[in-house]
């Protein structure tokens, strides 16, 4: 990744994106769209001034879109010639960020070999010099770009990163929404679970007379839970693997994650533990929900 102008401090409200097919601008898309940003692919050119118009104050100095990130690129059939134009009418306006994806020659032929898809600027004289004549056809276009990002090391995921790091609202980018389900496995288990935590081993209230007909969220059935061990045991170490894992997955772009909490029925133990769990979680770099799937069964 090279630095063509200046140093950037606060993320850009207007992003073009444009590169080297294959290089990875539909994973670029993806991102900013996780950074909050109004993204559309493939914008004709002739309607770049009107989508500029968008992001200006009105007459009530009001801002219709906040941020915007457009991919244009090659497969606009007007891009070539009229791009360095545009850019220069938009820009006594509203200057945009333009950011501009490449890599290798080996790289973007095993990436479009792997997906079967046609190199947009093929002539019949194959991959390798369809590939180098968009190179030296983008020539111009890559010098009016603010930041080059060679993907060829990136993945998916480190893309990604890369990006919302440095173009989120916080360096660790969107929060991630965590939804924890209680449910009673003699009812099934949710089809939608990520991670599956089974309390089926903790000593149950659905025995006891006074108990078996409240819920996991009346204040007698969590008292009598709390005063197992092993219960503050179980909820202690799910909690220290959460702490481990929900991190990660964030790191390599999860958006959702859903994560069950069963027991045998669905009413008490599950309940109180998935309670518990979302309680611990309820931070700043995560949206926490629940839902008790089984709790009036």
């Amino acid at each position: 990744m090279s630095k063509k102008k200046v140093e950037m401090n606060d993320s850009p409200n207007f992003v073009i994106i444009t590169g080297l097919s294959g290089s990875g601008m539909s994973s670029a898309t993806n991102a900013f769209e996780d950074s909050g940003y109004f993204c559309v692919d493939n914008l004709p050119l002739t309607m770049l001034p009107t989508f500029t118009r968008l992001l200006l104050p009105n007459a009530e100095e009001t801002v219709a879109i906040e941020k915007a990130a457009l991919v244009i690129n090659i497969r606009e059939r007007h891009f070539l010639s009229e791009f360095p134009n545009e850019l220069k009418k938009i820009s006594k306006k509203l200057a945009p960020y333009v950011l501009f994806f490449e890599a290798s020659d080996e790289v973007l032929q095993r990436r479009f070999s792997e997906t079967r898809r046609p190199h947009p600027a093929a002539d019949g004289k194959g991959l390798l010099d369809a590939i180098r004549a968009e190179k030296e056809a983008m020539r111009e276009v890559r010098a009016t770009a603010d930041l080059l990002i060679d993907t060829s090391a990136h993945t998916v995921h480190t893309l990604r990163r890369l990006l919302v790091e440095k173009f989120g609202q916080t360096k660790e980018g969107a929060p991630l929404h965590v939804q924890f389900v209680s449910f009673g496995h003699k009812h099934g288990v949710p089809p939608q679970i990520d991670l599956l935590f089974d309390v089926r081993h903790l000593p149950n209230p659905y025995f006891d007379k006074n108990l078996k007909d409240l819920p996991g969220t009346d204040e007698k059935v969590i008292e009598f839970l709390q005063k197992q061990p092993e219960v503050e045991e179980t909820i202690r170490r799910f909690t220290d693997l959460l702490e481990y894992l929900l991190p990660l997955y964030k790191r390599e772009g999860k958006s959702y994650l859903t994560i069950g909490v069963g027991c045998t029925g669905g009413r008490h133990r599950s309940v109180m533990t998935a309670n518990r769990l979302a309680q611990a979680f309820n931070k700043d770099n995560f949206e926490v929900a629940v839902t008790h799937r089984d709790i009036q069964k």
